[in-house]
């Protein structure tokens, strides 16, 4: 078997839908960063024990579950209230974790691809499908780093890939909410892009890397030297990568994205324009 950790804020209207998706899983965490509505309250209804935890980072978050909580089962998957559990992943997770115990333990996490939905429609060309997430981990070796908005593995961590998905609905919020949350995403992306972004021949040599997400780092690194972003983001998201497939949810992300990038890149000419 293996532990839940479901990261909450004021997620009261997403998490009961979260939570009906773990049938038989024994040890379901919500670490909470604060909650004013009934997010505890429901929490706790479904049997799942609640901490709390001041919010610094995701990493820090997520880190903060692997150190501090009472996990049952050193294999944790991590999920957000806006995400859903699938049952072919309940399935291999239970495989993964029953084959990864005690001496004969190889691996300290797994990465998995979630499905991306944006108005009930999965768009998998719009959220360059399969975009990896180091979320099954085994929690007392397992680190994670803050990078941007979110967090990856550590250096040195040993993980490969399931091949199941678990689901994350974009829009469960609404559009509103989707910008303020990429405001402050855009902020934090273009901070730690401006203190650690790597020599642009770095960059280039990775672009051409044959690991898919060694590849990705490098092209979102790149994204931030190129003029126009919020329209070159537009281009390449629904041309080049197909997003006009995804129909009218495609379009509509297509240009959320585009304002995302727009909020970064004036991020950036703060930065850049501040002194030092």
């Amino acid at each position: 078997m293996f532990s839940v950790v479901i990261l909450t804020l004021n997620e009261a209207h997403n998490l009961p839908a979260c939570l009906a998706t773990l049938p038989g899983v024994d040890d379901i965490h919500v670490l909470d960063s604060g909650s004013t509505d009934d997010t505890a309250a429901l929490a706790l209804n479904a049997g799942a024990r609640v901490s709390v935890n001041p919010f610094q980072n995701f990493a820090q978050q997520r880190n903060h579950a692997h150190t501090a909580l009472p996990l049952r089962h050193p294999w944790v998957f991590h999920l957000d209230a806006d995400e859903r559990m699938t049952p072919a992943l309940l399935s291999e997770l239970r495989a993964a974790a029953a084959a990864q115990t005690g001496p004969a333990r190889t691996l300290d996490g797994y990465w998995v691809a979630p499905r991306m939905l944006w108005q009930s429609r999965w768009v998998p060309h719009c959220t360059d499908y399969p975009a990896w997430q180091a979320r099954f981990c085994h929690a007392p070796t397992f680190r994670f780093v803050e990078r941007g908005h979110g967090q990856r593995e550590a250096d040195g961590q040993r993980l490969t890939y399931l091949k199941a998905n678990y689901e994350h609905d974009m829009s469960a919020s609404g559009e509103d909410a989707w910008l303020e949350k990429h405001r402050r995403y855009a902020r934090r992306e273009a901070e730690t892009w401006f203190a650690h972004h790597r020599p642009l021949p770095s960059d280039l040599r990775d672009l051409f890397a044959a690991a898919p997400l060694a590849r990705r780092r490098a092209l979102k690194s790149l994204s931030y030297r190129l003029p126009a972003r919020p329209l070159a983001r537009f281009v390449y998201q629904y041309l080049l990568r197909g997003g006009f497939l995804d129909g009218a949810p495609g379009w509509r992300y297509c240009l959320l994205l585009a304002r995302y990038e727009g909020f970064a890149a004036a991020e950036l000419r703060r930065l850049r324009a501040a002194p030092r």
